[in-house]
């Protein structure tokens, strides 16, 4: 990939900053266009970078670009995901190996994984008997009788040399790339401490006598540290070894998710025959058969047959669900003991499986607010490291004991290796990335970080009735006609005015006249729907109007024998539909939506997280309240129009409360927009969930506990990650500068140094790590 207008251009229409690597968008980034090339740039300072000595990046960029063959794979890094790229390699910034943005279900090892063990074996093999020979000395006095004179440093140099050169290259490339662009990270740190001790080893067994004295040691040789680069490097191979494995353990989820979907499907033809054919062949409106203890191949509609369904690995939920005919069924759940044939209706990446493991993904990469805190602490960790650095070599060269300079040396490397910007870097994503995978294995789908985060303080739940405390499959119980009328001419006609509109209310009304045998309907002209109030049409030549009697009222119509029958029957929770034909009162409908079994206990268990439950509903207050009486909700607001449920949560919110909204309707999108935490119910329209934070894939309310507990151990592991970062560093780095020598004798060496660092990263992931553990 080229970054230049007239070049090579990435597959996605953006761009590489020659400077950085970052991918970057042309429409939204600095430019500069130079001997009739446009280059791009991520920020003013790499384009000003570039500008200064463009020929130190173009080579750099050529590099850059993918031959073919390779790995077309577009790879980010989960630290900074604004930085993308084609292929693996090593991030700009921070220098941590990218990461496919797409899993795949195998899960194979990366290459980076694989470079790194290579380079690690060659640096034990090498890195043992070179520490076994620098240690020599301290067990038998012959050691230098044995090599004697320079020799010694001579053998130490040919065993470190492979080593540091070529198993430690990837750590001294990064640390160069990082320098270059001003990135400065951990590597940065590694490459300066490692690489001055190695050249100083390496000067030192040259021109020893080109030494100062306070070089020497004791016994009049000047001390070299070939072992310590040698092992220094080693165990920072081994750190990247270990984290890249706890790294890929982080998006076991999103591949445990991935393999749920078969590979075949078995596919019925035309003329009668079966056959077993790829998934990637199946298209909508195929018909599939699915026998006993397969999983089914795609979401689909039933269309013969029936069985229990086990769809613990999408809802979360243990029991399995029955299904029948004209039931939907899911990707990637598990059929039981019956058979049926179904209908593909969604197919590819259109699944629910597939829509999750994206939605998984882009919150795996996005950023939580708390990451400000350790971004704000990067920015400035590394040169501050450096500068304690150069102080301890300078504070050791004048105060230290013989021999100053050796003290200084030594100490001044410890600083650089132990500093981790690493581990203070991680502590968030890493967490956020295992807390959204086990909360999409528990029915739980976070869409962002941010949600993740505010969700533990939420202090009020807002939901919606229908759908949300309800079924959401309201029934036709009830049909009045008033004197002129019939309770049939009442009921055909509002079936004939409801099938133009795609409510609940709507459904049950239609479904209730097919129970009834009314499959014949009248024409229908001029059809109007009028949001939170109702329909109206012309029906056979007369103007017909369907729905609560504000829209009644606002045509002029008489109400009061429709409002005399409607009380009884909204003291019994149902809800009522007016009916009012050529400007006359006709009659009403009664719909009952029954509550759903879990909600009860899912209004109990928010109860006990201290979660105080208002409820908003269009319906009537009577009906509103009826509901709210069976459930124990203290808090209700009835007859509220889809604009006014975004003004109820803002009021709300002006009191102070920290509120969330649960909803499952297009009318709900804005309120879910203004919560601070929008729960969707996975039930409902893509409106909804497209405008929540998170979604519960079951619509089940006692996934909004699941999703909080979620919530609160994840932040409790995010502070605790950042808690070990900032205290490993803060008290690292003076212990490495040699503060506790003075009272305790005790220097620590840059070997056990680049050990505590290289755990420091691993210590953090795998805390993270035990989130997949957390009791939901």
């Amino acid at each position: 990939m080229d970054c230049c207008a007239n070049k090579e251009r990435s597959p996605h229409g953006s761009a590489i900053d020659p400077v950085c690597g970052m991918t970057v968008d042309p429409s939204d980034s600095e430019r500069l266009e130079q001997q009739g090339k446009i280059y791009y740039f991520c920020s003013e300072h790499c384009r000003k970078t570039f500008r200064k000595n463009p020929a130190d990046f173009l080579e750099e960029t050529k590099r850059a670009t993918v031959p073919s063959g390779a790995d077309q794979r577009a790879y980010t890094c989960p630290m900074h995901p604004e930085v993308r790229r084609i292929g693996p390699g090593s991030c700009p910034v921070c220098g941590m190996a990218l990461e496919p943005i797409e899993f795949s279900a195998e899960g194979a090892e990366s290459p980076e994984l694989l470079d790194m063990t290579k380079r690690f074996k060659a640096g034990l093999a090498l890195s043992l008997p070179l520490l076994l020979i620098s240690m020599s000395e301290l067990f038998t006095s012959r050691a230098h009788a044995i090599l004697p004179g320079n020799s010694f440093n001579w053998v130490q140099l040919v065993l470190a040399a492979p080593v540091v050169l070529w198993a430690g290259y990837p750590l001294f490339e990064r640390g160069w790339a990082s320098i270059r662009s001003r990135n400065l990270n951990m590597f940065s740190l590694i490459a300066l401490g490692t690489g001055v001790a190695y050249l100083f080893s390496i000067f030192a067994t040259l021109f020893p006598e080109a030494l100062p004295l306070s070089f020497q040691m004791h016994e009049g040789t000047v001390g070299v540290y070939f072992e310590a680069s040698a092992v220094i490097v080693t165990l920072v191979l081994l750190g990247q070894i270990l984290e890249l494995r706890a790294r890929g353990q982080t998006s076991a989820a999103i591949r445990s998710l991935l393999q749920l979907a078969p590979n075949t499907a078995r596919k019925v033809f035309p003329d009668g025959h079966e056959e077993d054919v790829s998934i990637e062949t199946i298209v909508e409106g195929d018909l599939l058969r699915v026998r006993p203890g397969e999983k089914v191949p795609v979401d689909g509609t039933i269309s013969s047959g029936s069985s229990s369904l086990d769809e613990s690995m999408i809802t979360g939920e243990s029991i399995p669900v029955d299904k029948a005919s004209e039931d939907r069924v899911t990707g990637g759940t598990l059929n039981g003991t019956g058979s049926f044939e179904m209908t593909a209706t969604r197919v590819g990446s259109g699944t629910l499986l597939a829509q999750i493991v994206k939605m998984v993904s882009e919150a795996q990469r996005s950023r939580a607010p708390i990451q400000r805190l350790a971004d704000t602490v990067s920015a400035y960790f590394v040169p501050v490291v450096v500068l304690v650095s150069v102080v301890t070599f300078v504070v050791w060269a004048i105060y230290g004991p013989e021999p100053r300079l050796a003290y200084a040396l030594i100490n001044a490397v410890a600083v650089l290796i132990i500093a981790c910007p690493c581990a203070l870097g991680l502590a968030t994503p890493m967490a956020i990335m295992v807390g959204t995978g086990e909360g999409a294995h528990h029915g739980v789908l976070i869409k962002n970080a941010e949600a993740l985060e505010t969700l533990e303080k939420v202090t009020t739940l807002v939901v919606d009735k229908t759908g949300t405390l309800t079924e959401g499959k309201p029934r036709l119980v009830t049909v009045q006609a008033l004197p002129g009328f019939t309770g049939e001419e009442v009921l055909r006609i509002s079936a004939a005015l409801e099938r133009g509109s795609e409510h609940p209310l709507a459904t049950a009304v239609l479904k209730g006249a097919k129970e009834r045998k009314i499959t014949e309907f009248p024409q229908i002209d001029d059809f109007r729907s009028m949001t939170g109030k109702g329909i109206q049409a012309r029906v056979d030549n007369k103007i017909s109007l369907l729905g609560n009697l504000e829209l009644l009222k606002q045509g002029d119509i008489k109400t009061e024998d429709l409002e005399r029958l409607a009380p009884a029957l909204l003291d019994d929770g149902q809800t009522v539909v007016f009916l009012a034909i050529d400007g006359k009162p006709a009659g009403l409908l009664g719909v009952a939506d029954p509550i759903k079994e879990t909600t009860p206990e899912a209004l109990r268990m928010l109860a006990a997280e201290g979660i105080s439950v208002v409820m908003l509903t269009g319906d009537h207050p009577k009906t509103a309240q009826a509901v709210a009486r069976k459930l124990g909700i203290l808090e209700v607001r009835a007859q509220v129009l889809p604009d006014q449920k975004r003004a109820a949560v803002q009021e709300l919110q002006a009191k102070g409360r920290f509120v969330a909204m649960a909803g499952d309707g297009v009318n709900d999108a804005p309120a879910l927009a203004q919560a601070q935490v929008g729960i969707a119910m996975g039930s409902g329209t893509d409106v909804a969930m497209q405008s929540a934070g998170i979604t519960l894939i079951k619509g089940d309310l006692r996934g909004i506990v699941r999703a909080r507990r979620l919530s609160q151990a994840t932040m409790k592991n995010i502070r605790q990650n950042l808690f070990f970062a900032l205290v490993y560093n803060f008290l690292g780095v003076p212990i490495a500068a040699g503060v506790l020598y003075p009272t305790f004798g005790i220097l620590l060496s840059p070997m056990i140094a680049s050990a505590a660092m290289s755990l420091s990263s691993v210590s953090v992931i795998s805390n993270a790590l035990r989130l997949r553990r957390a009791k939901l």
